[in-house]
Order: C-alpha cells, then sequence, then structure tokens
C-alpha cells in the first residue's frame, strides 16, 4: 500500500519511540479501493503528551479523546491513542474514553467492517473483522452487533447508506435491518450532520439510494417536513427520481430530489436542515423553474435569463433536459438562442438598462416606489425589443 510521505514519517517517528502506529479508517479503506483518501487519519499506542513531545508543531484538536494534530508539510495529520469508548449515553456521543494499549481494542469500536482496518509498513495490512473480504464482495456490514454500533451511534445510522451510495455497496443484512430497528435514535443527531451525511450521499454516485432513507423509515426523523418529500407525485419517491445524470453540484442534487415539492416545501425542508443560505436560493430557483413552459423564442429566453444569473440558466438547461421537462435536441436549441442572445449583447437585467434610477430622478421623477415599477417596465420592454435599450428611448418611455 503507497502511503504519503510526511504519513510514513510520522509513523517511523512513533515507530521509533518504541511505539506502535498505524495508518487508520477511511484512507486504508480508500487506498486499497484506489480511491485518494480525502484525510489521512493515524492511530497509536503513544499518549497525547507523548506525542506532543516527538513532534515539533502539533495541535490540541481533541486532546480529551487523545487526538493531536501533527503538522507536515503545511498539512495536519490526525494522530490518535488507542482508545475504548465508555458509555453512550446520548446516543451520539461516548461519555467518557479509556486509553489503551490494544490496536484490536481501538478497532473493536469503529463503525463499519471497512472501516477498521490498519496499515503501517512494517506490518502490513491488519484487519481483524473481515474488512478486506467486505471490499472484495461490496459489502456495508458493522464491526460486531449492528443494533450496539447504531444504539452508541445513531449517525452511523444515515453512514451506512451514504457509504453504500458513494461506493456502490449493498448493505449486509442484519446491518439493514439494525438500521430500520434503530431509527427513531435520529432524533438524538444534529440536523448539520444529518445534512452533512445526506449532502454527500446525493452528490455520490448513486444518489438513487436515496430511496433506502424511505424504505428503512429513516425520513420522518430526519426533520418535520422531510418525508414529505417522498410522497410520491409521479409514480416515483424519494431517492427512485434521482440519478447520477444530474451534476453533482450540491445545490442541483438537492433540488433534482426535491423538484416534486413546491418553493415553498422545498426551501422549508432545506432551512430545516440547515444548507447555507446561497444553496437554498439556487434549489429555490431551479425548483421554481424546471417545470415551467419555456418555449423556444428570443423573448421567453430573454425572459427566463432575467430572473437568474447566467450560469443558473445554463445550469437549469441542464437540470430541464435531465429531468425529462425539455428533450435534448430542445435544449440544444435554448442553449443556442441563449448564446444569440448573449452575442448580440441583449439587456436581460435591470443592471444592463441603459437607464437607473438617478437617470429618472434627474429626468424629473420623484424618488419612492415608482421608479422601482418603472424600471420594471422598462425592461419587459426592453426583453422584447432588445433595441429600445438607449438612453434616449427610455427617458422619453
Amino acid at each position: 500500500m503507497e502511503i504519503p510521505q510526511a504519513v510514513e514519517k510520522i509513523i517511523n517517528t512513533l515507530e521509533t519511540a518504541g511505539f506502535e502506529a498505524y495508518a487508520v479508517g477511511g484512507c486504508v479503506r480508500d487506498t486499497l479501493l484506489g480511491r485518494e483518501p480525502e484525510d489521512w487519519d493515524i492511530t497509536t499506542s503513544a499518549r497525547p503528551e507523548q506525542v506532543k513531545k516527538l513532534f515539533r508543531r502539533t495541535v490540541d484538536t481533541g486532546i480529551q479523546h487523545g487526538t493531536v494534530t501533527v503538522l507536515e508539510d503545511h498539512r495536519g495529520y490526525e494522530v490518535t491513542t488507542y482508545r475504548i469508548d465508555g458509555e453512550y449515553e446520548d446516543g451520539r456521543h461516548p461519555k467518557n474514553v479509556e486509553f489503551t494499549a490494544s490496536l484490536t481494542e481501538d478497532l473493536k469500536r469503529r463503525d463499519f467492517t471497512i472501516n477498521a482496518m490498519a496499515y503501517s509498513k512494517k506490518t502490513g495490512i491488519v484487519d481483524e473483522f473481515g474488512g478486506m473480504q467486505d471490499l472484495e464482495k461490496g459489502i456495508i456490514r458493522c464491526v460486531g452487533e449492528a443494533r450496539e454500533r447504531f444504539t452508541e451511534d445513531a449517525l452511523r445510522i444515515l453512514r451506512a447508506i451514504r457509504f453504500s451510495a458513494q461506493l456502490g455497496f449493498s448493505i449486509e443484512e442484519q446491518t439493514l435491518e439494525a438500521v430500520r430497528q434503530i431509527a427513531p435514535n435520529l432524533v438524538h443527531v444534529s440536523k448539520e450532520r444529518i445534512q452533512v451525511e445526506l449532502t454527500k450521499l446525493l452528490k455520490s454516485p448513486h444518489p438513487e439510494r436515496m430511496s433506502l432513507v424511505f424504505d428503512t423509515g429513516i425520513a420522518p426523523y430526519v426533520s418535520a417536513h422531510f418525508a414529505d418529500a417522498g410522497r410520491p407525485e409521479d409514480g416515483t419517491a424519494g431517492g427512485r427520481r434521482l440519478s447520477a445524470g444530474f451534476s453533482p453540484e450540491k445545490y442541483v442534487r438537492w433540488a433534482a430530489f426535491l423538484r416534486t415539492m413546491d418553493e415553498k416545501g422545498a426551501v422549508q425542508v432545506l432551512k430545516e436542515l440547515k444548507l447555507d443560505n446561497d444553496t437554498i436560493s439556487r434549489v429555490r430557483l431551479l425548483v421554481e423553474n424546471w417545470k415551467e413552459e419555456l418555449a423556444a423564442d428570443r423573448y421567453q429566453v430573454r425572459k427566463a435569463m432575467s430572473r437568474m444569473s447566467g450560469e443558473m440558466f445554463d445550469c437549469l438547461l441542464e437540470f430541464r433536459r435531465e429531468a425529462g421537462t425539455d428533450s435534448p435536441e430542445k435544449t440544444a436549441v435554448l442553449q443556442a438562442i441563449a448564446e444569440e442572445i448573449r452575442r448580440a449583447g441583449d439587456c436581460v437585467s435591470l443592471k444592463d438598462l441603459a437607464v437607473t434610477g438617478n437617470d429618472l430622478i434627474a429626468a424629473g421623477m420623484k424618488p419612492g416606489r415608482e421608479i422601482g415599477l418603472r424600471l420594471e417596465e422598462m425592461l419587459e420592454d426592453v426583453l422584447r425589443h432588445p433595441e429600445h435599450n438607449t438612453k434616449e428611448y427610455l427617458l422619453r418611455f
């Protein structure tokens, strides 16, 4: 297994000092799958204070849980002491952790077999729970008893489905049954953490696996109105109307998932899940406009372009094609018209109008709401007749 030079250096430093040290978890899983790991985590028999003595630059990122971040080559690597988690009182976090000298005990507390493997150059792969076999079979399976793992931390319920979607794996039968049984515990998890998992699921190569969130009974515990997104209007429900053909942009995938809701309902779901305002605004635009009739004529296209940025208009056309609103042939025609409008420099927004509110005031209009209304009337005229976008014409308007 190839590991980054900085990770190898950290492991070697710990081993030279007489401690055990391994790359662990998702980075091992992803490397074995030929994927680029997002992060490299290291587990060690050294205590946090011992780790800090061995490295020049460290940050106490989670010292109470045994985690020290070691800075190497302008990047941070989390180094965590082998530990045993104490009792999970809130269905999310252990009340306390106990350090241990046993790598096996540390791996035993992890969620899934494919995430419970460790590696060092000296030892090779340490796989005590069948993670390699599950990787080869394409299976998501809990370490030990599934109900216990999910009862400890309810977020693992969503992580099982998310990994299934990201890796294209199936969820092992007993693990899936435990998902169904422990689903109500999701009320213990913050909306922000739930949203992060759902967003990763939606952006994955298999967004249609969102249907599992509904099929397993999780949906009612996600947020107050989330389950409404799975009510079939067109013979499809939940993730079944999703496909990987939609752009993997976060706002596009959320809009694809929520598109059978009205704009108000979609926004309500996103706000409950604490999505950022930019994503909410973009999703609202797509949900509002994906079903609307859009004729292939210049005025209609200018009118649609006036309601959003150029980037969002292009995104809308792609979205409508993938959602089946427009055929690929019609999409190509609409795209060609939009390019002609851009090349001609036609006005499609108030900021491109040849006059401003100040021009109207200078021409004798009183400041106030009337100016905004008049500018909107002018824009409507110019959308129909681009040649009218001159200061002389508009001041006579």
